[in-house]
């Protein structure tokens, strides 16, 4: 290389040029082809070598070479050529031979960083591939092996370039050790938080959590170093310091999914004043219905006999056992629900009263249904809700509601 050199000075000291100047010119064209020379083979290796690598990794049935291409860990190896070229140039310049080479090297390492970078993507997104991904996501592990190499590479670069070994800058950390943990908090907190998510099972990618704190109601996309990203069901995404998710409380619906049910539990109001005994006509009405008919033969056969056993009369119905129209609607409703096809079977469900209060009588449906999805689930709901609400008068039952203007309308038309 350094005979080129000499080629070049003694070929323009020749033509008359003073050797400074020739020097000079000659160490000009020299600079001139090595950064032509690492442009042709940039382009060389970005337009041939790379396009025929991405045209056989498209051809292949396996993945992971995919999931390199895309994070372009071979694009960034080319970046390596032009590097080694000025590396092997470097004997032309022998006064800055040293300095050449340090800085090259240092390049060369800065590029593998980027390489073991794309390296690491790649391998998370391959993991990514099987379904321990979601129980066991290592994308925070990923980043502290990230920030561990950022630094230690740091630290090699600077005692690389001031020509100092790496060993006397290293030997300082354990001086800086108060100064890393204040900075690199919320790592150290969000990485001790997911390994306490992940080994304890309390968080995966794909549940469903609530966390009121954070404006969280939605499905966890990402579990990262320091945050776990939630999309809400509204679209918008809201991020949660990991460590809050393990030092706060959050609903994880993952129990409900896993369960094959989900759990309803809402009560109408009914107004007391509607609450009565069943008279006759009530009671052959109500046999026609199909739930009741069986319950409502049973019961009175119940009642006949025990009324008998202790000398009951119909004259005074305060004085035995009678069928009410809340207690014949609240049977109703408990067959309906048993016999709706989207119920689950296998799980708790009634119908019972609350306590009594300034809304009416509270008549609380809990049941399970088929579906865990939040639209089907709705709208299984709110099919069950709109039969029960609207069957209410068949009862002689009102549903309570404050008065509105058309009452109070209606109040003064009387």
């Amino acid at each position: 290389m350094g005979g080129r050199m000499e080629y070049f000075k003694n070929l323009f000291v020749d033509q008359g040029l003073r050797p400074v100047y020739a020097r000079y010119l000659a160490g000009g064209i020299m600079i001139l082809i090595i950064i032509v020379l690492c442009i042709v083979i940039n382009l060389i290796i970005k337009k041939v070598v790379l396009r025929l690598l991405a045209g056989y990794i498209e051809t292949t049935k396996y993945k992971w070479d995919n999931i390199m291409l895309k994070n372009q860990v071979f694009h960034r190896i080319s970046y390596m050529v032009p590097a080694i070229i000025v590396y092997n140039f470097a004997p032309v310049f022998r006064n800055y031979e040293p300095i050449i080479k340090r800085v090259s090297l240092t390049y060369l390492f800065i590029i593998g960083i980027l390489v073991l970078n794309s390296v690491l993507d790649s391998v998370n997104d391959i993991y990514k591939l099987y379904p321990v991904s979601k129980l066991r996501p290592i994308k925070g592990l990923i980043q502290i092996v990230k920030i561990v190499v950022y630094i230690v590479s740091g630290i090699i670069i600077i005692a690389g370039l001031m020509g100092q070994s790496p060993i006397v800058f290293l030997s300082g950390i354990g001086a800086l050790t108060a100064v890393f943990s204040l900075v690199f908090k919320d790592s150290i907190l969000g990485f001790v938080a997911g390994i306490q998510l992940t080994s304890n099972n309390m968080l995966q990618i794909g549940d469903w959590i609530e966390m009121d704190k954070y404006g969280a109601d939605g499905e966890v996309a990402e579990i990262t170093l320091n945050t776990v990203k939630v999309q809400n069901f509204d679209k918008t995404i809201v991020t949660i310091p990991s460590y809050a998710l393990v030092s706060d409380s959050f609903k994880n619906w993952r129990g409900m999914q896993e369960s094959g049910g989900r759990r309803i539990k809402r009560a109408i109001y009914i107004d007391t004043t509607s609450i009565c005994f069943c008279n006759e006509e009530m009671i052959e009405k109500f046999k026609k219905i199909h739930y009741l008919k069986d319950y409502i033969t049973k019961k009175e056969e119940e009642l006949r006999e025990y009324n008998e056993e202790n000398g009951v009369t119909a004259d005074m119905l305060v004085n035995g056992r009678h069928l009410t129209n809340i207690g014949t609607f609240r049977m109703y409703i408990l067959n309906y629900l048993e016999n709706y096809p989207g119920i689950h079977g296998g799980m708790s469900h009634t119908v019972r009263q609350l306590p009594p209060g300034e809304y009416g009588l509270p008549l609380e449906i809990y049941v399970f249904t088929k579906y865990t999805d939040w639209v089907s689930y709705e709208s299984l709901q709110a099919d069950i809700f709109d039969h029960i609400l609207s069957v209410a008068p068949e009862f002689g039952l009102r549903i309570f509601q404050n008065p509105t203007g058309q009452d109070v309308r209606m109040w003064g038309r009387q």
